[in-house]
């Protein structure tokens, strides 16, 4: 055997626990993980099935941990795991899988296949199998800050010219602040709009809150890649940020997984509870429509619907929040078909979009976005995460579907704020 391959054997079995060993011996095999599963849906290739894609860790556990794997093992009548075949799921767990959660919220046992396939990438990226592009991002977000290769003087420049543009003052490393404000490396560089979106609104709502130059990215390439250690160590960043500064909420920006990874898996990361509260930027403009501090002024006319990011509606719980806000503003507000917490991904989510190799399969599977979109007749298309923005920018041009525009949510509000008095 050779010293890569045990390598990788070794970092599936590391990856065996509690919950996976109980998951693969509840798992009934009904197949409706599939049927939830975009790359399964918009392909038909089984190969997609989502707990197929675990079928490495799941022979890890069989041999390793169960009497009659270890003893067909022992025969050599258990099939033992190859080099290639690492290679081979290592297209299936990247490539063809988002970390959406619908298969999970399916899943009539209660299993977490969104928490297997994480584990699967856990051992992929320990055993040297994961793709060169989210490598290179996370390499990047480690040594620069951020997977695009943003830096502070990137940050500062959109600072300056939303200074410029507004009139406003961009706080930076205000200690005392009450928020802490994230930003994901799209918005800086691609959608940087939101910086002078938020500095209006929180303005207008009297709100006390600051960038750091230390920590303004909010995107986690560890999670995506499947590395707990890095993705603590950009986790710890954030954390030691927030503290220094003495803010008492650190806010999420319009990103699924960077929300997915502090507010929900960055204590179990680190090792330790937050002295502050992490919010997504939804919830925090939410609360303030709720005590009367967002006010708007005028309606859209277009007709709009809402793609709901996964990270955030269905694995984050932020399902009315979007819908209370967009009400606010939007005159003709339609859902699309599978609207909520069981919408399908924008396909790019889960480090995919960072995968260059996956863009032909991406594309193919966006044709479930597309039937989502067919006969709604919207002129504007509203989200909540670049991420999803970026890719659904992508899957409309591809489909010659240009005429509907993709909306940052925040961006949408501070367009309605009433003239100042």
């Amino acid at each position: 055997m050779s010293p890569s391959l045990e390598r990788g054997l070794n970092a599936f079995v590391n990856q065996i626990d509690g919950p996976i060993a109980s998951y693969f011996n509840s798992c009934v095999h009904c197949g409706m993980c599939a049927h939830a599963c975009l790359f399964y849906t918009e392909t038909g290739d089984p190969k997609y099935t989502p707990i197929y894609k675990t079928e490495p860790l799941r022979r890890a556990w069989k041999q390793n941990f169960t009497f009659w794997g270890r003893l067909l093992s022992k025969l050599g009548l258990e099939k033992k795991i190859t080099d290639e075949e690492l290679a081979e799921w290592e297209t299936l767990i990247y490539d063809g899988c988002t970390l959406c959660g619908r298969c999970t919220a399916v899943c009539p046992v209660g299993n977490d296949i969104t928490y297997m396939i994480r584990k699967s990438r856990e051992a992929m990226a320990a055993s040297g199998h994961a793709p060169e592009g989210l490598k290179m991002a996370t390499t990047r977000a480690i040594e620069i800050g951020s997977p695009m290769g943003v830096t502070i003087d990137t940050l500062k420049a959109q600072i300056k010219h939303t200074e410029k543009e507004t009139g406003l003052t961009v706080p930076l490393d205000v200690e005392g602040a009450e928020y802490l404000m994230l930003l994901s490396s799209a918005e800086i560089a691609q959608f940087n709009e939101i910086i002078g979106a938020v500095t209006e609104i929180f303005d207008r709502a009297g709100v006390s809150w600051t960038l750091s130059s230390t920590a303004f990215e909010a995107t986690n390439s560890g999670i995506q890649i499947g590395s707990s250690d890095l993705a603590a160590e950009l986790v710890q960043r954030i954390v030691d940020s927030a503290e220094r500064l003495g803010v008492r909420t650190v806010i999420s920006p319009e990103c699924g997984h960077a929300y997915t990874a502090l507010r929900w898996e960055g204590p179990n990361l680190i090792g330790r509870s937050y002295p502050f509260e992490v919010k997504h930027i939804l919830e925090v403009l939410d609360e303030l429509r709720a005590e009367g501090r967002l006010q708007t002024s005028g309606r859209e006319s277009a007709r709009v619907t809402f793609h709901d990011p996964c990270q955030l509606v269905r694995r984050g719980g932020v399902v009315q929040q979007p819908r209370s806000l967009l009400n606010m503003v939007a005159e003709d507000f339609v859902e699309m078909p599978d609207a909520g917490v069981m919408n399908w991904c924008c396909g790019g989510g889960g480090g995919v979009s960072a995968n260059e190799r996956a863009n032909p399969l991406r594309a193919q599977v966006f044709s479930r976005k597309k039937k989502q979109l067919d006969g709604l007749q919207v002129e504007k298309l509203v989200t909540a995460c670049s991420n999803c923005r970026n890719m659904l920018e992508e899957g409309l041009e591809e489909n010659r579907m240009e005429d509907i525009e993709v909306v940052g949510l925040t961006e949408m509000l501070a367009e309605f704020l009433p003239e100042k008095t």
